[in-house]
C-alpha cells in the first residue's frame, strides 16, 4: 500500500468512509507517468459576463427627498386676508376724506365749510388653474417605488398655485388693475440710499456689499424718516413697522462693527417695535440686479395700510373619470396686494 492509500486507512478508522475514492494526491508529487487526462474547454452557451445586474447592488433610499423651493413671504409683510370669493371679478374700496376751511368767527358771519370727499378705488381679481393628471398603470408603477402619486401630484398643485399667488402678492397681475407692493402705481417715489459707502471713497461701489453697519443703518432709519414725512408725523418712533428686504440683505444687516454691534442690533435699540420679512422678491432671485427694500407701517390712525388679498386659497374641482386615468383642476383668485394708504409704504431701491 502506498502513502496515499494508507491515508484512506487513517480517515476510516476515523470515521469518514469514501467508497468511491480512489487516491488523495498531492499536486507537489504527481509524477508525469501519473498526469490526469482533461478534455478540451467546452464553448460557452450563455452569453460571457463578468458580474451581476448592476440594479442588483443598487440601494433605493426609502426616504423620499423634495425639491426644496423659495419660501413664500408675501402674506407676511402685513398680513393675508379674503375678499370676496371665485366670482368675485371687482372689488371696490370706498374712502371718504374730509374738506373744508374755517373763517373768522362773526355772530351774522356765514363762512366756514365742511365736506365729504368720497372716492371708490376698485381693484380686479385674477383666477388661475391647473390640472393634476394621473393614470391608473402610472400610480401602479409609482407604487412599485412606494411613490404616494395622486397625494404628490395635489401637493404639487397646491405649491404651483400658491407660489404664483405669492408673487401676485409682489407684483400684481399685468393688464389688471391688481397689483402688488412693488408696483402699485399710487405708491409714493422710491428714494436712493446713500450715494457712497466706506467714507465716500469711489472706488467701492454704491450697495450694501461695500457699506458699514453704520451706513446701513442710516440707510433704513432714512427710509423710515421717509414713511414718517408721508404720513405727515402719525407714524413715529413706536409704530409699528415692518421692513421687507432680501435674505442676502437682511445678512449684511448683520455684519457687526469693531465694537461688535450690527445694523440690526442699533436698529433693534432704537425701533423696538421693528420687525422683518425676507423674501427673494427683493432682489434675490436670478436674473434680478436691483436689490430694494420697503417700510410698512402696520396700521395708520387705526386703519391697516396694506393687505395681500385672496379670492380663495384653494378650491378642488371634481375628479374627471376617463377610461383608465383621472384628472382634477385646482384654482385660485388673488387680488395682489391691496394698498388702501399708500403714504404708509416707502421704498429705497439700488441697496
Amino acid at each position: 500500500m502506498n502513502a496515499f492509500a494508507s491515508e484512506f486507512e487513517v480517515l476510516r478508522e476515523r470515521g469518514f468512509v469514501m467508497p468511491e475514492g480512489q487516491v488523495i494526491l498531492d499536486n507537489n508529487n504527481i509524477l508525469a507517468s501519473d498526469a490526469i487526462a482533461m478534455d478540451a474547454q467546452p464553448g460557452l452557451s450563455t452569453t460571457a459576463n463578468a458580474g451581476i445586474p448592476a440594479f442588483m447592488n443598487t440601494y433605493v433610499d426609502p426616504k423620499l427627498i423634495n425639491v426644496a423651493f423659495t419660501p413664500m413671504r408675501g402674506g407676511e409683510i402685513n398680513g393675508e386676508v379674503k375678499k370676496g370669493d371665485w366670482v368675485t371679478a371687482t372689488a371696490i374700496f370706498p374712502m371718504i376724506e374730509s374738506t373744508g376751511q374755517v373763517s373768522s368767527y362773526g355772530d351774522w358771519n356765514n363762512n366756514g365749510t365742511v365736506n365729504l370727499n368720497p372716492d371708490f378705488p376698485d381693484r380686479q381679481s385674477y383666477h388661475y388653474q391647473v390640472f393634476a393628471n394621473w393614470g391608473e398603470r402610472e400610480i401602479e408603477m409609482a407604487g412599485k417605488a412606494r411613490i404616494q402619486w395622486v397625494a404628490g401630484l395635489r401637493a404639487a398643485a397646491a405649491l404651483k398655485l400658491n407660489k404664483f399667488q405669492n408673487q401676485s402678492y409682489f407684483y400684481g397681475i399685468s393688464g389688471l388693475r391688481n397689483y402688488g407692493y412693488l408696483n402699485d402705481p399710487r405708491l409714493p417715489a422710491a428714494i436712493a440710499p446713500a450715494t457712497k459707502y466706506n467714507g465716500g471713497t469711489t472706488a467701492l461701489g454704491t450697495t450694501w456689499n461695500q457699506a458699514s453697519p453704520e451706513e446701513v443703518t442710516d440707510d433704513v432709519i432714512s427710509l423710515i424718516n421717509q414713511l414718517r414725512e408721508q404720513s405727515g408725523g402719525i407714524v413715529d418712533t413706536d409704530s409699528e413697522i415692518t421692513i421687507g428686504l432680501s435674505p442676502t440683505r437682511a445678512g449684511i444687516m448683520t455684519k457687526p462693527n469693531q465694537y461688535g454691534l450690527s445694523a440690526w442690533d442699533q436698529l433693534h435699540k432704537q425701533y423696538p417695535s421693528l420687525r422683518y420679512v425676507q423674501a427673494v422678491e427683493f432682489g434675490d432671485v436670478a436674473g434680478m440686479t436691483v436689490q430694494t427694500i420697503i417700510a410698512v407701517a402696520k396700521e395708520v390712525d387705526g386703519q391697516t395700510v396694506a393687505e395681500a388679498s385672496f379670492t380663495e386659497k384653494l378650491r378642488t374641482h371634481s375628479v374627471v373619470v376617463e377610461s383608465s386615468a383621472w384628472k382634477q383642476k385646482m384654482s385660485q383668485g388673488t387680488w395682489g396686494a391691496v394698498i388702501y394708504l399708500p403714504f404708509g409704504v416707502a421704498t429705497m431701491t439700488g441697496v
